[in-house]
């Protein structure tokens, strides 16, 4: 069986819904991370998949090859799983890679909030299961589980901390592709905030007395982001140096009105396979639309602070639907190169209750 590497990362900026990237149709997010990736290839890729979640519909990964000046005979092809859409893309062009339908893939996706025609939410369940607003769901989990409004609020601050000083420290520099226009920063992060103030005047923001903010949950955001994914040996073939290998993946359902708990569900799972332990995982890049995911995965998988979104998160940068997936990857591309790491996460929970999780070996 064939092994898949990354070989390469890329993402745009995140921009704020109606901010920065609004003038950029997902095509063209895409596209410019697209070109970023096989500028040096010298042979075309496989195929592209990407993931997307709200709109404009298509097969926007098409769109997005024939926009970025590919062949036409690379097809492209679009996912949607909702908030994992970019990860289940990896995911899937890793396990094509293995069963030998091809070598060479971009894989990734993309979100504009900002030009979405859907002026609502697409059902992530029948109603007669229970249909919940993400916040609202998140809301009601963290009151089940006994997660407290100071627990969110603690993580909130540490994730905004760590962007911070990641954005001083130029940690996102390398990862992030130039945009006509457009600063390479992160629109949502402001290092002049002070953040705990911020996040102690906040009310919250889905339910009566509840504990979710606006603070202690990410925004709604734009962005792109996409890996080059190559089986190891042609990798190897071409000179590219690979940073991770794909070990395994899984993807889990649970209760659509809980859908944070699919990350728990999902990180078992995959450790349970590959007869892995918490202590065994170095760095976790988890999709914190809510901080209550992050405290919830902590707590009930006894994985440290320490190792979760070392260089900050979504609350901090953004969530663009269905790029963030593939954000968590890039990230972790760059941060293996930065830190000591063996075995590494990323990891997202989807509406639906869904819990979709990738396990990669640092090569680096």
């Amino acid at each position: 069986m064939k092994r898949a590497v990354i070989v390469d990362a890329k993402r745009t900026v995140i921009g704020k819904k109606e901010g920065v990237l609004k003038g950029y149709p997902p095509e063209k997010l895409a596209a410019s991370v697209i070109r970023a990736l096989i500028q040096d290839l010298p042979l075309p890729v496989d195929d592209i998949l990407l993931g997307n979640a709200v709109g404009p519909g298509g097969n926007l990964a098409r769109l997005s090859s024939l926009e970025s000046g590919q062949l036409v005979s690379v097809t492209g092809i679009t996912i949607d799983r909702q908030c994992s859409s970019g990860l289940e893309a990896i995911r899937l062009a890793c396990h094509l890679i293995q069963g030998g339908a091809g070598e060479i893939f971009v894989a990734g996706g993309v979100e504009s909030a900002s030009q979405s025609p859907f002026k609502t939410r697409a059902r992530f369940s029948p109603e007669a299961i229970g249909d919940p607003d993400m916040g609202m769901a998140a809301d009601q989990t963290a009151r089940n589980y006994g997660i407290t409004r100071k627990m969110q609020d603690d993580y909130a601050l540490l994730s905004y901390q760590r962007a911070i000083h990641s954005l001083k420290e130029g940690y996102f520099k390398e990862e992030i592709v130039s945009l006509d226009g457009v600063p390479k920063k992160d629109e949502s992060l402001n290092p002049r905030m002070n953040y705990k103030r911020m996040l102690d005047r906040l009310s919250p923001c889905f339910m009566e007395n509840g504990t979710v903010t606006m603070g202690n949950c990410c925004g709604i955001n734009d962005g792109a982001a996409a890996v080059l994914v190559m089986s190891e040996e042609k990798a190897h073939q071409l000179g590219y140096r690979p940073i991770l290998r794909f070990v395994d993946s899984a993807v889990t359902g649970v209760d659509p009105n809980y859908p944070i708990t699919g990350a728990v569900s999902v990180i078992s799972k995959l450790l349970s396979t590959c007869k892995l332990t918490a202590d065994d995982i170095d760095l976790i890049e988890l999709n914190e639309a809510f901080a209550a995911k992050a405290v919830l995965v902590s707590r009930e998988l006894s994985m440290p602070y320490e190792k979760i979104n070392v260089d900050g998160g979504a609350i901090a940068l953004g969530h663009p639907f269905g790029a963030s997936g593939a954000i968590l990857v890039t990230r972790l591309c760059y941060e293996v190169q930065r830190y000591m790491a063996k075995y590494c996460l990323s990891v997202i929970a989807a509406g639906g209750g869904i819990g979709c999780s990738v396990l990669w070996e640092s090569l680096r």
